[in-house]
């Protein structure tokens, strides 16, 4: 089965930096690599694909992550989709609320690249 991420940002420069920073995925995994630029886009993709791995911002038009995370969550079909949130908010408080909506990682922007790579080979048991 082929193993699916989803990006999902409103700012397309993330959402390309992102693409090109999991690319090597593609090359040697044959990971496929999704994205969607709103939340609502997002969640329905989430809801037809089922992808292994989301990476989420937060502030986004439609649908924000927050709702976005607590709906995947909420949803018992979707509960083994890990959901990192990605995100300039980077209060304490901003933090509890992304945990506390079923995040399994919250994250700061700007962010380190070879870190995203790690975190997605981690959660997509890629070696």
């Amino acid at each position: 089965m082929i193993k699916k991420l989803l990006i999902v940002d409103d700012e397309m420069h993330i959402r390309l930096l992102l693409e090109q920073t999991l690319e090597e995925l593609e090359d040697d995994f044959g990971v496929e690599v999704l994205s969607a630029g709103d939340g609502e886009e997002g969640l329905s993709i989430i809801r037809e694909q089922r992808p292994g791995l989301v990476f989420l911002d937060v502030m986004m038009p439609k649908m924000n992550g927050y709702d976005v995370c607590r709906q995947v969550k909420n949803d018992p079909e979707l509960k083994d989709v890990a959901i990192v949130l990605l995100t300039a908010k980077g209060q304490e408080i901003d933090k509890t609320q992304g945990l506390d909506a079923g995040a399994c990682q919250y994250m700061t922007k700007p962010f380190d690249p070879d870190e995203i790579l790690e975190i997605a080979q981690n959660i997509l048991e890629l070696r």
